[in-house]
This record gives C-alpha cells, structure tokens and sequence, in this order.
C-alpha cells in the first residue's frame, strides 16, 4: 500500500501511544506539531541515504554566471531539487565516475563539459513522491516524527528513549531495505579520492593511481 501523510501521522501516533486521526483536518495538537514538523523531517530523512526511489539524473551544462573553483574549467549550478550527490561522470554511463571535481555549496565545479548527474532529489515526483516510499522508508520518516515529538508528551523522558531506540532500528531496516532493491552499483567516490587525483584525472573505480597508490 502507498504511504500517505496521515498514515506515517498515524505510525508516529502510534509510538508516541496517541490517538490516531480520522483526518488530516482534525484540530487536535498532535496534528499541529506533526504539520509542523513534517517538511523539514522528510527533508532529514532524504539527507541520510541514497535512496532509490529519490534518485535522479540529469544532463548539466556550465553556468556562464559562475566562476570556475580551484582550477577546475567549469561551474554548474545545482538543481533546485537538489538533496545529495550521488554520482559524477563525464557521460551518460556514469563509466567511470568521476574522480576529481568539487562539490560546494550550490556549485559543482568539474572539467567535463557537459557534466552527468545522478542525485537524490526532493522533487515530487522523486524524494516527494510518497507513491514510491518503501514501507522502510515509510516507517523511517514516521519513526523520526515520534521521536521529534516526543519531548513535548507527557512522562517524556521515557518515551525520548524508548523512540530513539525504535527509530535507531527503523533507520537501519530501511537503509537495508533500499540497498537490497536493484542491481549493486558503484558507489559515489569520497572526498578522500577526490582529492587525491590529478588534474583531470578520471579512472574506472578501482584502477590505481599513476604513482601507484591505491
């Protein structure tokens, strides 16, 4: 079954032990503060993985109004969609990814041009789409509501710690749950190896360094 909001309402209702609703118009304070909360709590949760359902690609050229970082030849702006980078390549294979480039407040700056994208995005018909939330996920956001409420129920403290525990377990299945879905990819290269290439260094994952380092 699709997620909807009054059913991950619901789920958090439930761990905070809660009435649940009827409605999304009901006027109660739970419904308040779970309004309240929700952008910026499936924002939060977006943040935490690469999740499938919200993963987009995209073609990027350069932005003439930006100035090129460090060297690099050429700045992109990111997509107002934008959550996290996942992926960089010079070509639609995403074979190989890229090495070197930046990743920097609102700019990615690269040598490639154009340059390839894949990226979890909060867009509705991505990250947004609660018709592509996996119960995992589904579950996740609702666990991260409680747990934000929590604080503000009665005999809190006892609740804070038993919701923490219940969305530390939530948080782990559904990051399990996504990485069972499809085929194993390559993972997104780290700052570390970014860093560590040459100029315009771009290898297929794996392959060392002309010096020889890993």
């Amino acid at each position: 079954m699709a997620a909807s909001q009054m059913s991950v309402y619901n789920k958090a209702l439930r761990w905070l032990e809660e009435r649940s609703l009827g409605s999304l118009s009901e006027q109660r304070e739970p419904v308040r503060l779970l309004n309240n909360e929700w952008q910026d709590a499936v924002q939060t949760c977006l943040e935490k993985d690469y999740w499938k359902h919200a993963l987009r690609e995209s073609q990027f050229y350069p932005d003439v109004n930006q100035v090129p970082n460090f060297g690099f030849l050429w700045a992109f702006t990111k997509p107002t969609d934008w959550v996290s980078t996942f992926q960089v390549s010079d070509n639609p294979a995403y074979d190989p990814l890229h090495r070197r480039f930046t990743d920097q407040n609102n700019v990615w700056y690269a040598d490639s041009n154009p340059l390839y994208v894949r990226y979890v995005s909060n867009d509705p018909n991505y990250g947004w789409n609660l018709a592509l939330w996996r119960a995992g996920f589904t579950e996740y956001v609702a666990a991260y509501l409680a747990w934000l409420l929590a604080p503000r129920t009665k005999q809190w403290q006892q609740k804070v710690d038993a919701i923490e525990k219940i969305l530390r377990k939530a948080e782990a299945r559904a990051i399990a749950q996504d990485a069972m879905q499809g085929p194993p990819g390559k993972p997104p290269y780290g700052t570390w190896v970014t860093s560590r290439a040459p100029r315009g260094g771009v290898y297929p994952f794996g392959m060392p360094f002309p010096n020889g380092d890993d």
